[in-house]
C-alpha cells in the first residue's frame, strides 16, 4: 500500500484512488461496476417497514487462492479454526452500508471463502436477501432483541447514536457460538480496501480488544465536567493512560470477554449514567466502552480505520484522509456516502465508497 498524503477537494479523490489502485488489482473498480450491472436485480422488503423496498445486485463470486485453506461450502462449520470471523449489523436505514462493507471484505481478501459473516439484526427478513446478494457466502444471522439496552440508552448529541443495534457489539460474546472466541467487529458504514486476514493475525497479548488509538485526541471531552469533578468516577482511570479509540473497528478476543464479563461491566456504566444526579457523559456508545476499556486496547496501525470521513455528528461536513496508508476506510459522523451521493452533493472520498455499492433502486 503506498502512502497517501494529505489532499483535499475532488484533486484528493483522483489522486487517492490512483493511489489505493495496489490493493484494488484484485478486482478493479471499473470491473466492480461493469459486473454489479450485468446480474438481475434483487429486491428485498422488511415486514416492519412494509413501503419500504430495496434492491441490490448479485454481487460477483469471489474465490479462494489455491493456497488458501478453507472448509467446502456443503459441510463447514462456524467452529472451523480456519475461518476468519466479521460481525456486522443489518437494520434497514445502514442496509447499503453493510453490504458495501462486505461486498469490499470479499473484493480485497485473499481467501474470502473462508469469512464467516455474523450479522446482527433486530428484526426477521434480512437472511434471504443476504443470500441472494451473496449466494456462496458463509454467515449466520442473529436476532438483537432492542428492548435489551433500550433501558439502558441516554439521549445522544445525534439521534441515530441512540438505535439499540448501536449496542448489538457489546453482546457478541452472549450471542456468538462459544467456539467463536475471536471476531472482527465493523460499523455499516466503512469499506475494507486491504486484505482483512491482516487485520485478523493482529496479536492482542494479554488485551481483550485491539483497536487503533488516538492519544493525541482530547479524552477528556468524552466526558462530562462532572465526571471528571467526581473521584469515584474519574478514578476509574487511575493508573491507566487512557486514549481515544473508535469502536466501528475492533478486533475482540470474545474468550477473555465471556471470562471477565465485560458485557455486565458495560450496562453497569450505562446504569451508572441513567441513575447519576448528572450526566456522565453525552455520546451514544462510545462513553462506556472507554470506561472499561481505555487504557488496556492492544494498538493496531491506524491504517486500519482512516475514520471521520462522515464529517462530525452535527453538519457531516467534508473531510481528507489523516497522514498515512490506508486499509479501511471509515464515513463515522453523520454524512453518509449513500446519502451524499444520492443527494448528488457528495464529498470528494464518497467516490472511494461508490465501487463497492450493489444497491439498485428503490421503489
Amino acid at each position: 500500500m503506498l502512502w497517501i498524503m494529505r489532499f483535499s477537494g475532488f484533486f484528493s479523490a483522483a489522486m487517492v484512488m490512483i493511489v489505493l489502485s495496489p490493493s484494488f488489482q484484485s478486482f478493479p473498480p471499473a470491473e466492480a461496476i461493469r459486473s454489479s450491472h450485468a446480474d438481475s436485480v434483487l429486491r428485498f422488503s422488511t415486514p416492519t417497514h412494509s413501503g419500504d423496498k430495496f434492491s441490490f445486485r448479485r454481487a460477483p463470486a469471489f474465490r479462494n487462492a489455491g493456497e488458501c485453506r478453507s472448509p467446502k461450502v456443503a459441510n463447514y462449520s462456524v467452529c472451523d479454526p480456519s475461518l476468519v470471523h466479521v460481525a456486522i449489523t443489518l437494520d434497514v436505514e445502514y442496509l447499503r452500508g453493510s453490504i458495501a462493507a462486505v461486498h469490499s471484505v470479499l473484493q480485497h481478501t485473499k481467501c474470502p471463502e473462508s469469512v464467516f459473516f455474523h450479522f446482527l439484526v433486530p428484526e426477521i427478513g434480512f437472511q434471504s436477501l443476504v443470500r441472494s446478494t451473496f449466494p456462496e457466502l458463509k454467515f449466520k444471522v442473529y436476532y438483537f432483541d432492542p428492548e435489551r439496552v433500550r433501558n439502558l440508552i441516554s439521549s445522544s448529541v445525534r439521534q441515530a447514536l441512540e438505535q439499540p443495534l448501536n449496542y448489538a457489539r457489546n453482546y457478541l460474546a452472549d450471542l456468538l457460538e462459544t467456539c467463536v472466541t475471536r471476531v472482527i467487529y465493523l460499523d455499516s458504514d466503512l469499506v475494507v480496501v486491504d486484505d482483512i486476514s491482516k487485520l485478523w493475525s493482529t496479536k492482542l497479548g494479554r488485551k481483550s480488544i485491539g483497536a487503533p488509538e488516538y492519544c493525541h485526541a482530547n479524552f477528556t471531552k468524552y466526558f462530562t465536567s462532572h465526571f471528571w469533578s467526581n473521584s469515584r468516577f474519574s478514578g476509574v482511570f487511575s493508573g491507566r493512560s487512557p486514549c481515544y479509540f473508535n469502536t466501528g473497528v475492533m478486533v475482540m478476543d470474545l474468550g477473555k470477554w465471556r471470562r471477565f464479563g465485560y458485557t455486565r461491566r458495560i450496562e453497569r456504566w450505562m446504569e451508572v449514567q441513567k441513575t447519576s444526579a448528572s450526566r456522565i457523559y453525552e455520546l451514544g456508545s462510545l462513553p462506556p466502552f472507554l470506561l472499561v476499556f481505555a487504557g488496556h486496547v492492544a494498538p493496531i496501525e491506524h491504517r486500519w480505520n482512516q475514520h471521520g470521513l462522515g464529517g462530525d455528528n452535527v453538519r457531516g461536513s467534508c473531510r481528507d484522509l489523516h497522514p498515512g496508508p490506508v486499509s479501511l476506510l471509515h464515513w463515522s459522523g453523520s454524512g453518509k456516502p449513500w446519502l451524499r451521493l444520492d443527494s448528488k452533493q457528495p464529498c470528494p472520498l464518497d467516490s472511494l465508497w461508490a465501487p463497492y455499492d450493489l444497491y439498485g433502486h428503490s421503489t
